[in-house]
This record gives C-alpha cells, sequence and structure tokens, in this order.
C-alpha cells in the first residue's frame, strides 16, 4: 500500500524559511517522479513543483520560481520542499504526490503571517 506521509510544516514570517519532507513507502520510490501541490482555501489544489526519479529534472510553477526547490533522498524514500523568501500568498495546505501511484499525502499546513 503506498503511504506518503508531510512533515514541516508550520507559521512563519515573511520572508522567513521553511523546508517540508514526504517520506515515501509502498512503492519503488527511487524509480518514480514526485510533486508537490498546494491548495489554498476556496481555491484547486494547484502543482507547485515536480522532480524525475534521478533528480535530473525539475518543474517549478512562476509564482514560486527561485524561491522553491524541490530535490529527493532515494536513499530515505524522501521528496523535500525547500521554500526562501515565503510570502503571505504562499499560505496554503501543501500535499506530496506520487503520480504514478495516483496517491497523495495527508497534508501540512504552511501559514506565512506577520
Amino acid at each position: 500500500q503506498v503511504h506518503l506521509v508531510e512533515s514541516g510544516g508550520g507559521l512563519v514570517q515573511p520572508g522567513e524559511s521553511l523546508r517540508l519532507s514526504c517520506v515515501a513507502s509502498g512503492f519503488t520510490f527511487s524509480s518514480n517522479p514526485m510533486n508537490w501541490h498546494r491548495q489554498i482555501p476556496g481555491k484547486q489544489r494547484e502543482l507547485v513543483t515536480a522532480i524525475s526519479s534521478n533528480e535530473r529534472d525539475t518543474v517549478v510553477v512562476d509564482s514560486v520560481k527561485g524561491r522553491f526547490t524541490i530535490s529527493r533522498d532515494n536513499s530515505k524514500n524522501t521528496v523535500y520542499l525547500q521554500m526562501n523568501n515565503m510570502e503571505p500568498s504562499d499560505t496554503a495546505v501543501y500535499y506530496c504526490q506520487a503520480p504514478r501511484q495516483r496517491a497523495w499525502g495527508q497534508g501540512t499546513q504552511v501559514t506565512v503571517s506577520s
């Protein structure tokens, strides 16, 4: 059974940083791409960034380009989202996704507020 568990969310002030982690199990993590999505209340869930299985290819949406970085450690079955220079508009629930397995984590709340 595929299982994704996010952690690292919390409350930060504008301009600060936060790193999210997602630990995967139940499938061959190292052979699969991974995504991070977010959902703002009242809005559709949106893709934020994606990474290929071998970490060579990444995709980042324009709204977070230059501030957010996705990475992975295949030895730990973990994908990370490093968020720097955060803005109030980054406030959302962040979800890890294994797209080929159609699996989602439970989400972790990130709030950016002074």
